[in-house]
This record gives structure tokens, sequence and C-alpha cells, in this order.
């Protein structure tokens, strides 16, 4: 555990002396084709520095965070895009929003998504729910596989969430930022436009909507129509988000991809475009279903298809049950470090 502590230090002291290089290099050198040059071996380095991390709760938000999240950032920011441009006042705005999960935005009361402070009660309800998760594993056996597939799915969103939330957290606190929320309470969802458009994990819909999405609409617009670019600018975002998934995979296990969580997400990609035209035409005939009969069917839907396509790698190479693992390898890291008083 110390080694890979050491390793995860280094690994991000090397990560911030590269964003050193683009602040103050790269973005002296005008936007476009020549800046993105200056910032491939940046690119390169952020691809590469995770495969040094083992562990999959030091490596995995590593991994999100630098070879996705900070890997298209920078690809805007060779552009003039947000959320790196226009550039920050200083060389710490610039690191936390190009290597963590944020985006600043401005108050705006006229925004769906406007940002508040985290709900410190929901939070801590949160965190409960997740120790009570981890601590039913140990009765596996005893349980039905529809009840286990039920437990994944909350310990991933859970996880995820509270990553996110304790990465931001810091930043809002020191630098004021009005931050865009991660995510918008994803089991509410009614529909799959809504749950991969408007509640889960926003920062990534939000960058693939400005390297995937907006491109792709705007270049092929004017030779296929507005409603058939949407629908193949949807499929192509659902596609790379695929890919991005089987890259992450691949950190995770190490092992060749099988390309099935890439399926997963065309197969998203799909039916959420055919949902949208089916909804265009319900409510042309004034049809609607009820959010009662909806929201279940999207989290079945959701459930279904993970359970096939998205956890059976992780299942596969053994990443569920060394995530697992790796809890009660932290607790008693924590313990050989803390004062033996405090357990006494």
């Amino acid at each position: 555990m110390e080694g890979e502590i050491e390793t995860f230090i280094k690994v991000w002291i090397i990560a911030i002396a590269s964003l050193c290089y683009c602040y103050y290099i790269s973005s002296k050198i005008p936007k476009g084709i020549l800046r993105l040059l200056s910032i491939l071996p940046i690119l390169y380095l952020f691809l590469i520095l995770p495969l040094n991390l083992y562990s999959f709760h030091l490596g995995g938000p590593t991994i999100f965070f630098l070879v996705w999240l900070s890997t298209f950032k920078l690809i805007l920011f060779s552009f003039n895009q947000p959320p790196l441009f226009p550039l920050p006042n200083n060389i710490f705005h610039f690191i936390s929003i190009a290597s963590l999960p944020i985006n600043p935005q401005k108050p705006n009361p006229t925004t769906l998504f406007s940002s508040k402070k985290p709900n410190l009660p929901l939070t801590c309800f949160k965190v409960v729910i997740l120790g009570v998760i981890i601590c039913c594993y140990d009765y596996s056996e005893h349980m039905h596989p529809y009840f286990i597939l039920f437990l994944y799915c909350c310990h991933m969103y859970l996880g995820i969430e509270l990553v996110l939330a304790l990465c931001a957290a810091p930043v809002r606190t020191l630098f004021g930022f009005e931050i865009e929320p991660q995510f918008n309470e994803p089991y509410l969802s009614t529909s799959l436009q809504d749950f991969w458009g408007h509640r889960w994990n926003l920062m990534v819909t939000r960058t693939l909507r400005l390297t995937v999405y907006n491109p792709i609409r705007h270049v092929i617009k004017s030779n296929v129509g507005p409603t058939w670019a949407n629908y193949i600018a949807t499929l192509a975002t659902f596609v790379v988000s695929g890919l991005m998934h089987e890259i992450i995979y691949y950190y995770l296990t190490r092992v060749s991809p099988t390309w099935e969580v890439t399926w997963f997400f065309v197969l998203h990609g799909v039916f959420t475009s055919v949902e949208v035209a089916v909804k265009k035409i319900a409510l042309r005939r004034g049809w609607r279903l009820h959010r009662a009969i909806s929201g279940p069917l999207t989290l079945a839907f959701l459930a279904v298809t993970g359970n096939w396509l998205f956890f059976p790698p992780l299942k596969r190479n053994g990443v569920v049950t060394k995530a697992i693992g790796e809890y009660a390898i932290m607790v008693d890291f924590v313990k050989d470090k803390l004062p033996l008083h405090l357990f006494s």
C-alpha cells in the first residue's frame, strides 16, 4: 500500500508539472493545430502515467481524470474552447479545472442545473448506504443474483458520485468556484435521454457534447438535415464513450478489450435515438407515458443491459473482487498509521 501511494504521488507530481507547461508555454501558442501539436506530448504522457498504478481506488480515479477528462479538456483548450478558455486567472485554477472533475460556472438562476451547495445530511446518508453495501458483499453467497446486480449498480453510482464530490469540495472551498453538478439524482430518471443527457455523470456529458456531438452535428447538418444530424451525432457520442470505457477497462484489467462495454454504449445510443424519435411522434398525438411507468422501465433497461454487457468484463477479470477487497486493506493501513489508543 505504501509503495502504491508513493507511485500515486509521483504520477500526480508529473501530471501537475505537465499542466504547468500547458499553462505557461502552450497557452502562448496560437490556437489550433500548432497549440494541439505542442500539447500532444502531454496527452501521450497522460496515457502512460496511470499504467504505473495497480490499485482500483487510486488508479481508477487517476485513469478517469487524466486519460479521459484532462485529455479532452486539453484538446478543447487547443482550440480556445471551455472549460480552460478563457484562460484561468492563475496556475492553480488552471490545474484544478484541467485535472479534476469540475467545470466552473457563473451563477444563473435560469440554468437547468444550477450549482448548489452539497447536501451534507444526504451525502452522509449515501456514505452510510455505501458502507452497508460493502458489508453485504460478505454474504453474497446467500443472495439472489438479481439482488447482487442491484448492489453493483448502487455501489457504482454511490462510489463514483462520492469520489467526484470529494475531489470537487476542496476546489469549491479554496477558490470559491461555482461548480456544475456532477450528478443529478440519476435514480429519478424517466427515460434514457433523461438519464444520459441530464442526470448521469454530467461532467462527461458536457465534455462529449463539446468534443464529439457538436462538431459532428455541425459538419453533417447541411448534408443530412438537422434531424438525422442529431441522431448520427448522438450515436457517435455513445460510440466514443464506449471506446473510452474500453480504454479504462484495459487499465483496470490489463487484458485485451472484448468490446462488450462498447456494445453497451452503442446499444444505448441506438435506443436513446429511437426513444427521442418515438417521443416526438407520441407528443404530436398527445400521448405521454407516466413517469411512474417510464422511470422503472428506464432503470430496469439500464440494469439488464449492464448485467449483460457492462459488468461482465469487470467481474470476469476480478476487478469487482479487487475493489471490494481494497476496502479492508485501506482500513488496515489507516489503523497501522494512527495511534493505537484510538482503536482501544
